[in-house]
């Protein structure tokens, strides 16, 4: 004779008991997911409410209000490069504002940058030079860590600039790299299909053999970058430069070597300049900063994708100055 493996109560009082046990149960779940969602919102909201409160604002108006006279300071920190921390767009908006602060008694660009984009350090450049003019303000560039490529390009135009013994100066040179798969899509069996209007569209393409004319023409318009850069460098730096067949290779050099060079007028750090040179000692940050919401995503990893990229050559064909 069949019987039910399971043992049922043999009341309906014991059945209601149980059922009400389950919905207990399932009452204090409900409950317990509802207060988790409801804590973690709440922190969040704190969270985010302390990084708008801690936030620090563009320029610290309440330092400004208390030193009457200061010396101002813009940072180039880095790639410079457009939708970077180290754009023009961001330098140069720091820049006008410490300019056309009334208690500013000079300009200090603090400089931590490998270079980067030609086009972009030479907009700083520039603009540093219509701002000099404008506004009869003494700018001094100062290097810390590092001041190479494009970022020595943006500090040939300070009126003087200064380094660590141990900073590294110069590399003032220009590069344009990429990669070949020809003989990896001969091995794989791979056959490239491209299809072009116009000669030369397909320039540099990696998945296609070097063509001897377009390395010459590429090697012409790094060569003529490369002229315009020195260029710009002995227009700000003049007579201090000293005649050397090294000093536009490209190579690097300590902050102690380059000024045996003239690339750097003497050795010091931001507190030095505004202490001893300027006779301003208080120092305030005219560098835009991200607004909370930007800082916040930015602290989450968004900018991963974008190292990624970068590293596997997918922002475009281009060059830096190195």
């Amino acid at each position: 004779m069949y019987q039910d493996p399971v043992e049922r109560p043999d009341s309906d009082k014991e059945w209601k008991l149980i059922e009400k046990m389950v919905m207990n149960v399932n009452a204090e779940q409900r409950r317990s997911r509802r207060w988790g969602i409801f804590f973690k919102l709440l922190t969040f909201v704190y969270l985010f409410a302390a990084i708008l409160i801690f936030m620090p604002s563009d320029v610290d108006s309440s330092k400004l209000a208390a030193s009457g006279k200061f010396t101002a300071l813009v940072e180039v920190r880095g790639v410079i490069a457009d939708g970077e921390e180290a754009s023009a767009d961001i330098i140069v908006t720091g820049l006008r504002n410490a300019f056309e602060a009334e208690g500013a008694q000079a300009v200090i660009l603090r400089i931590n940058s490998p270079g980067g984009s030609p086009v972009q350090s030479g907009y700083v450049y520039d603009e540093i030079m219509r701002l000099k003019e404008l506004h009869q303000k003494p700018v001094y560039a100062v290097i810390s860590d590092l001041g190479a490529s494009g970022a020595y390009y943006m500090a040939a135009a300070a009126d003087e600039i200064y380094a660590d013994k141990a900073s590294l100066v110069g590399s003032i040179g220009v590069v344009g790299s990429g990669f070949g798969f020809v003989d990896a899509m001969d091995k794989l069996g791979v056959e490239r299909r491209l299809f072009t209007a116009g000669e030369h569209k397909a320039f540099l393409d990696p998945f296609s053999p070097l063509d001897k004319k377009e390395e010459q023409f590429w090697e012409q318009v790094l060569s003529t970058t490369h002229d315009q850069f020195i260029e710009q460098v002995k227009k700000g730096r003049g007579d201090r430069l000293v005649d050397n067949d090294k000093l536009f290779s490209g190579l690097v050099w300590t902050g102690e070597q380059a000024l045996g060079l003239g690339l750097v007028d003497g050795l010091g750090s931001s507190s030095y300049v505004a202490r001893e040179l300027v006779g301003a000692e208080d120092i305030v940050d005219f560098t835009p900063q991200p607004t909370p919401f930007e800082a916040l995503v930015g602290r989450f990893g968004t900018q991963i994708g974008k190292g990624i990229a970068s590293m596997m050559g997918l922002n475009g064909m281009g060059f830096q100055l190195q």
